[in-house]
């Protein structure tokens, strides 16, 4: 196929050698298989910002640090050159989240740099070697759900321990390969120690597996791991071997009436953006 012009600089500096197809095309990015020497990669194409989608950036920003002072005053005063460090920033925080969490051992694609816009990763397929499906694709046995949802909440323990929380964690953004799931999709990751919205934010991800998973194993709506897990990391008891249940008793003081307007705008920006995730799903070009 014709190289994309995306690629092309990729493909004289050798880091590919050859583009294989596309693989999916969304708001946020273009996706293509290609071939680096023997390997079969993934090449993820960020857009540019005026035609990327994504809502509410500033929040997901939040907290990030500038990898100098410089940079970090032109991102905040908006420059020219302000935005494009923010841009370089947002396309820089997948693959540097990817490479944090596959130490902590969260099971991510192996991320192989990020160039000009364009990230290489691994190609994450499943045990025929045909690409991984996406969970909204899946149809689960209760005991795959549990199972599965169970090896979810380790990963988000895990990534809470390394520091990060995923921000848009859904069954649109994980794979199933032979194994089990993968996490995908992280340049909006948020630092949890230094993001106000960090708690919502974990709180909205877990929900989100845990309703997907609950349609096939409905004993896991009962489940708070998500407070279990913010409890632990506030009083900084939280490590990666820690042993869940998923239980939680609610604070019986009473209630911060703020606290549940917040709630109640969260549930219903959470359903908006779930609608748009399956719009965005339906509307997007998969070979």
């Amino acid at each position: 196929m014709k190289t994309p012009k995306r690629l092309q600089p990729l493909v004289d500096e050798g880091l590919i050698d050859e583009v294989i197809r596309p693989l999916m095309s969304g708001k946020e990015a273009d996706v293509y298989i290609v071939r680096c020497g023997d390997d079969v990669r993934c090449a993820k194409i960020y857009k540019e910002a005026d035609k990327r989608s994504f809502k509410k950036a500033v929040e997901y920003r939040e907290g990030r640090k500038g990898r100098n002072s410089r940079r970090a005053r032109a991102m905040e005063k908006g420059s020219n050159y302000g935005r494009q460090e923010q841009e370089q920033a947002w396309q820089n925080a997948e693959v540097d989240a990817l490479y944090r969490l596959a130490y902590a051992g969260v099971r991510v694609p192996q991320p192989y740099g990020c160039f000009d816009g364009v990230l290489l990763m691994e190609l994450v397929t499943d045990d025929a070697g045909y690409v991984a499906p996406r969970l909204n694709d899946i149809t689960l046995t209760a005991d795959m759900a549990i199972a599965h949802h169970y090896q979810i909440m380790k990963d988000v323990q895990r990534m809470l321990c390394a520091g990060l929380i995923h921000g848009d964690l859904s069954e649109f953004n994980v794979l199933l390969d032979d194994i089990g799931p993968v996490i995908i999709d992280l340049p909006q990751a948020v630092d949890a120690a230094a993001n106000n919205n960090a708690k919502r934010m974990l709180l909205r991800d877990v929900n989100n597996m845990t309703q997907y998973y609950g349609q096939f194993a409905p004993s896991l709506l009962k489940t708070k791991y998500a407070q279990e897990m913010w409890l632990k990391f506030e009083s900084g008891d939280l490590t990666p071997e820690s042993e869940l249940t998923g239980e939680f008793i609610e604070s019986e003081h009473t209630a911060d009436i703020n606290a549940v307007l917040e709630e109640i705008q969260a549930a219903f920006e959470e359903e908006q953006q779930r609608k748009e995730r399956i719009s965005d799903a339906a509307a997007q070009d998969e070979y």
